[in-house]
């Protein structure tokens, strides 16, 4: 035991541990004396000094506090009724029922004029369903109805000053579909995407995937699901490569391919579904030759790689020596157009040639004044 505790203490503590006061209630409306005895405190219990009147005299009394306890005392508290529950009625003419909210319901109608009421508020909620699904579609596709009406004031301003004439740019976007895609960023180089960006350019949609399927890179997996999506896209949003789905829908309606009636054309008079049998032979820009089946096919026009976001990190090497590693990202676009358009460059590239003047080293040209030297 430590010395500091003196030893009287000791004894008292454990004195009153094994024999402990009992616990007793002092009523704060019995007035504090010194003559209080203990023996008196003992016998008190809570219940009859709840009972007792408080005296108004007593700076110690609180009115509040014998209020609380009286009012909560259990032998006092009366036993409460049970919660009613409540439950919808069961009614037959119960203003809950679902008919009700029709305007112009009443229960002395007849089963005819109730079945024609319910069938035209059937007609009004599905017509007020389709002007909320359009009012949320035009969310997405016209999220700026302002902007768009003054574009279009702008562009009939336009028109009206050339006096309907548009440039060779703006036709062909209005007869000529493409569709551009660019792709997240990827944990490649510049450098290693751009050979597989030449080597998928200029070729099919679907040639291109094979090439990328079978490629031993890496990110060609990347590129492949890019590429994928960009179809997809094209196909939804821009209404590409659907000749093929052409021919196979009239296939299925018992169409004959040499049906010309029923045949589907493009607003410039090309057909959607050419004749199996006649493949076009076009030129493309390098020399090379080409057969096009279908003229709504797609192809890679253009493919490009983009620089993103790079960083560094350190590498720690011997003798104390850091290399600082730069992790790159990049990004690739593609541009896919259908091959319509490569047809109309190889008729241009053929008018062209056709129409070119024929070279001549000397020209005969009239002498039209005399000189000491030739005129060439």
């Amino acid at each position: 035991m430590s010395a500091r505790i003196p030893t009287r203490w000791l004894g008292k503590s454990a004195l009153a541990s094994l024999r402990p006061r009992s616990t007793y209630w002092i009523s704060p409306s019995r007035p504090f004396s010194s003559t209080f005895k203990k023996q008196d405190a003992e016998k008190e219990v809570p219940s009859k000094v709840a009972d007792k009147k408080p005296d108004p005299n007593d700076p110690l009394a609180n009115p509040i506090l014998e209020k609380y306890l009286q009012k909560h005392d259990p032998k006092k508290q009366a036993e409460r009724p049970p919660p009613k529950e409540g439950k919808m009625s069961n009614h037959p003419s119960t203003i809950f029922k679902p008919e009700y909210e029709i305007p112009g319901w009443r229960d002395d109608l007849t089963p005819e004029e109730q079945a024609a009421l319910k069938e035209r508020e059937k007609r009004r909620r599905m017509q007020i369903e389709e002007q909320q699904e359009y009012r949320l579609k035009q969310l997405k596709l016209d999220p700026a109805p302002a902007a768009r009406r003054n574009f279009e004031r702008r562009m009939v301003i336009k028109s009206l000053q050339k006096r309907g004439r548009v440039t060779k740019a703006v036709k062909l976007m209005r007869t000529e579909r493409q569709s551009l895609y660019k792709s997240p960023t990827l944990p490649t180089s510049v450098k290693k995407l751009t050979k597989l960006m030449n080597q998928i350019k200029g070729k099919p949609v679907d040639e291109a995937m094979v090439q990328l399927r079978f490629s031993k890179k890496r990110v060609a997996r990347d590129i492949l699901k890019g590429l994928q999506i960009a179809r997809d896209e094209a196909i939804a949003a821009r209404g590409m490569s659907l000749g093929a789905f052409g021919e196979a829908q009239l296939q299925r309606e018992g169409e004959t391919s040499s049906a010309t009636a029923n045949e589907p054309f493009l607003p410039d008079g090309t057909r959607l579904t050419p004749k199996p049998g006649q493949p076009t032979l076009i030129e493309l820009k390098d020399g090379s030759k080409k057969l096009v089946h279908d003229p709504t096919e797609m192809y890679i026009d253009q493919a490009w790689v983009g620089r993103g976001e790079s960083w560094k990190s350190p590498e720690f090497r011997a003798r104390g020596r850091i290399n600082m590693l730069t992790h790159r990202t990049t990004s690739f676009s593609v541009l896919l157009k259908e091959e319509k358009t490569r047809m109309r460059i190889s008729e241009e590239i053929k008018k062209k040639r056709e129409n070119r003047k024929l070279w001549i080293p000397l020209p005969d040209r009239p002498v039209t004044s005399q000189r000491q030297y030739c005129l060439w």
